[in-house]
């Protein structure tokens, strides 16, 4: 029924007044009735957790050593649980070695991969001497996946595949330099970072690409058909991704260099080290969907602080007006709240190109621009900042404004090396050819290689939400002292570094001990692993630092067998289920020193 708003309000008004009438008082409570029988006891509840804090603590149990100095003999690492082996790319013999890893105290060698005899004897057209050194190595459900160059590394490489037991079973094609090969976590495809890098004059420079194999029904029958070559050239960019002049085209001049798949296997993203971006690849279509590039550091903001000098007789750790730029060699995935983040280890890398020749003449027949000692000089896009105004470049006077007067002193910025062809202004028409400045051209900005830091970036917005800013520099420099911070990893003498890039983070893993997560972070010069509590990607905790390595030894090379570990370049985390201790574990492959080392991982309790 509709009443009308007069109708409504008279009723709720003569509602009103019967109410006010009844102006009798309450009557009293009546008595409290007998309580009822308890009910039956309800279910009991879950345990609750011990409210003690836990960390994690890494000790070292045993190392394999092949007794070669600073030939790569030991860079890429992984592990199979069931057979508790090791596999170890042996860049120096151009195979892969596989470990009895079931006591890491007492290492040793099983057998070694021929991979390009194998790949050789299944490919029609091709011989043993046309290829290269196996450069990266992938373990997954039975499978071993392993990256092949070419030689010459500038044609396309191969991708072999064996069983676990060293059983060689198909090879198919893959890109140019093929430099790091990985599974998705669901074991479905294999995929192939393609760094196409160019000869040393320059002159044959293959593109870089990505190549995804289809394994989902098994190796036995790979062909072509199970193949993508995905090129890069025409992939949308994303901000201020770095391509050299040098190259002729965009596709050559970006270089993949590592790969991490999310824990769906949805979604590739690729590190394209040279060119300081990321390529994401959308594995449901097998199709490249962006590069994002990915900023600059800038050490001007404190907590940024670098080392900037080795000529300073000085742990000497400040703020400068330059810009680092990330450039990372290695990277990792996790989600976290829904959300895939991506950590990158923030090496940095120059373009160094050059020939062998006997003297000047014979260089410049070459199209060499500079003969050094031996070597002919194609291309080189690193400089000293003191060196900056030799052939007649200048600093734009803003940025002398932000320098300290003597700035180009040795123990100062002098020795720091920059990219010679970013921050410019003017023709700057040497650059493109040489990578050195000339008279026409002048420097806004100064950026370093890398960023000496980790970072950690929300995958989706390819933003970062934490960086370990100046962290490396300072622990190593606070536990080592002057005479070994920033020491490289073929000598001893400290301070060495500083005017590179720093401790050079080059491995980055992640991993999940008793539900918190980690980071685990070789650096390639001084050695040894930082750890860290990445649980929360906005606020990570620095949790140890560990490094095998003995200083006090006078001739790294002479006496190999008792420096420790020299130049970690990979690291490998075994879970609890799957270690053969019973405890979790991470391998580190150590390139100059040809050491795999092992670290168990135990659980300690905080204060």
């Amino acid at each position: 029924m509709f009443l009308s708003k007069k109708t409504a309000l008279a009723a709720l008004v003569s509602s009103s007044l019967l109410l006010t009438a009844c102006g009798g008082d309450d009557g009293k409570d009546g008595a409290t009735g007998p309580m009822g029988a308890q009910g039956p006891a309800g279910a009991q509840g879950p345990a609750g957790q011990n409210a003690t804090d836990s960390s994690i603590f890494l000790s070292f149990m045993g190392r394999f050593e092949t007794e070669q100095f600073d030939e790569s003999a030991a860079e890429i690492v992984d592990f199979d649980a069931a057979t508790q082996r090791a596999f170890v790319v042996n860049a120096q013999s151009g195979q892969v070695d596989i470990l009895n890893a079931s006591n890491p105290a007492a290492l040793t060698k099983i057998s070694s991969l021929d991979v390009a005899a194998d790949v050789a004897n299944a490919i029609n057209d091709i011989t043993a001497a046309e290829l290269g050194a196996a450069n990266s190595v992938s373990v997954n459900g039975g499978i071993v996946a392993v990256a092949i160059e070419a030689s010459p590394k500038q044609n396309n490489g191969y991708i072999a595949f064996y069983q676990t037991d060293g059983t060689f079973v198909s090879a198919v094609e893959a890109g140019a330099l093929p430099d790091m090969v990985t599974f998705t976590p669901d074991g479905q495809k294999v995929l192939s970072a393609n760094e196409g890098e160019p000869n040393g004059d320059y002159s044959i420079d293959p593109e870089g690409s990505v190549t995804i194999v289809d394994v989902s029904n098994g190796i036995a029958s790979l062909t072509a058909a199970n193949v993508t070559q995905l090129t890069l050239g025409t992939v949308t960019q994303h901000g201020d991704v770095r391509i050299s002049s040098k190259s002729d085209s965009v596709g050559q001049d970006l270089e993949p260099e590592y790969i991490t798949v999310s824990a769906d296997s949805q979604t590739a993203y690729v590190a394209l080290q040279e060119n300081n971006a990321i390529l994401k690849i959308d594995l449901a279509t097998d199709t490249a969907t962006g590069i994002y590039a990915l900023g600059y550091k800038d050490f001007s903001i404190p907590g940024n602080e670098l080392d900037a000098s080795n000529r300073d007789d000085a742990v000497n750790i400040r703020n400068w007006p330059i810009f680092g730029v990330y450039m990372p060699d290695s990277l990792d995935s996790y989600e976290f709240n829904g959300t895939t983040y991506l950590l990158t280890a923030n090496e940095g890398d120059g373009r160094e190109y050059l020939t062998d020749a006997v003297d000047a003449l014979d260089c410049t027949t070459q199209g060499g621009y500079d003969f050094d000692g031996g070597d002919c000089f194609h291309y080189l896009d690193e400089i000293r900042i003191k060196d900056i105004e030799d052939d007649g470049a200048t600093f734009d006077p803003d940025l002398l404004a932000k320098l300290p007067a003597d700035f180009r002193e040795d123990e100062k910025l002098g020795r720091l090396k920059v990219i010679a062809n970013l921050g410019t202004t003017g023709l700057c028409t040497t650059l493109a050819e040489t990578g050195q400045p000339s008279v026409d051209c002048s420097y806004t900005n100064l950026y370093a290689y890398g960023a000496r830091s980790f970072t950690i970036w929300n995958a989706e917005t390819m933003k970062p939400v934490y960086d370990s800013g100046s962290d490396f520099e300072v622990i190593t420099a606070n536990r080592l002292g002057l005479e070994n911070f920033n020491a490289s990893n073929d000598d001893n003498e400290g301070d060495d570094r500083s005017d590179d890039k720093g401790p050079e983070p080059e491995a980055i893993e992640i991993g999940v001990v008793e539900g918190k997560t980690y980071a685990f972070i070789g650096l390639e010069r001084v050695g040894g692993i930082m750890v860290y509590n990445i649980s929360n990607p906005e606020s990570p905790r620095f949790i140890q630092y560990i490094n095998e390595r003995d200083f006090s030894i006078a001739d790294v090379e002479a006496d190999l067998d008792q420096v420790g570990d020299l130049g970690p370049e990979s690291i490998k985390f075994v879970s609890e289920a799957d270690s053969p201790t019973g405890k979790p574990m991470i391998i580190v492959g150590n390139e100059v020193s040809g050491t795999t080392s092992f670290f168990e991982i135990d659980v300690v309790s905080n204060p």
